[in-house]
């Protein structure tokens, strides 16, 4: 993934752990899954409390990001911490569908936002970029496009944004019933070290191998080097 120059100034240490899954299936007997999802709720019940997970230094370091590009931790919360928070309310996990369902329990049990897309919707390589003022995106469950604001991070495939870095992907490269090839994006931010989105990154493509049927690639993390 290339980071354009002002990106890289404003955030050293932002890391990014990518790669293609091929071949998921959409399978109908979900027992595998229900029962890593019994086993991830327990894990999180035991972790954390409602009182103490906006402290966990994971969490912390993604609202420190969300407050840096001027969107309020506190009404949007990152996507792996949402869906802790859901877990310790006492709320199920949306079911959306078995890739879907996988990679957010990935999401859950290594605290990092987790983008998944479907690659062959993709135009071209990702890049990360700062918005233009103004620029439209329709995320998942928009009901229109909204208008974004110059600080905010996205992700672009050549045409267009296909996410609001970390939280929100487009409904246009969304992974449906119909994906068979699903490109993973595990969204590091500064504090986050380069070993942890990489190994979220593992989490998931082998519970989309193992629950799923994928044949993943290695995650190329970016920054290519090994400094914070």
């Amino acid at each position: 993934m290339q980071f354009t120059a002002d990106v890289s100034a404003l955030f050293p240490g932002l890391h990014v752990a990518e790669g293609l899954v091929r071949s998921v299936r959409m399978i109908t007997d979900s027992s595998g899954i229900a029962a890593l999802k019994e086993s991830v709720t327990r894990e999180v019940r035991l972790r954390y409390t409602l009182e103490t997970v906006r402290d966990d230094p994971l969490f912390r370091a993604y609202r420190d990001f969300f407050w840096k590009i001027g969107v309020d931790p506190t009404k949007t919360r990152p996507a792996s911490e949402a869906l802790v928070r859901r877990i310790l309310a006492g709320r199920d996990l949306p079911q959306i569908n078995p890739v879907v369902d996988v990679y957010n329990l990935a999401s859950v049990q290594s605290g990092i936002p987790i983008a998944a897309f479907d690659a062959d919707m993709l135009k071209g390589p990702l890049s990360m970029r700062l918005a233009r003022e103004g620029e439209r995106f329709a995320g998942i469950g928009m009901e229109k496009p909204i208008l974004l604001s110059k600080n905010q991070v996205v992700l672009d495939d050549g045409e267009s944004i296909v996410a609001v870095y970390p939280y929100r992907d487009s409904d246009a490269t969304k992974v449906t019933e119909k994906t068979e090839n699903v490109w993973i994006v595990s969204c590091g931010v500064p504090g986050i070290k380069r070993e942890m989105v990489a190994r979220a990154y593992r989490i998931c493509t082998g519970y989309l191998s193992e629950y799923c049927g994928g044949v993943a690639s290695e995650p190329a993390v970016f920054p290519g080097n090994r400094e914070e």
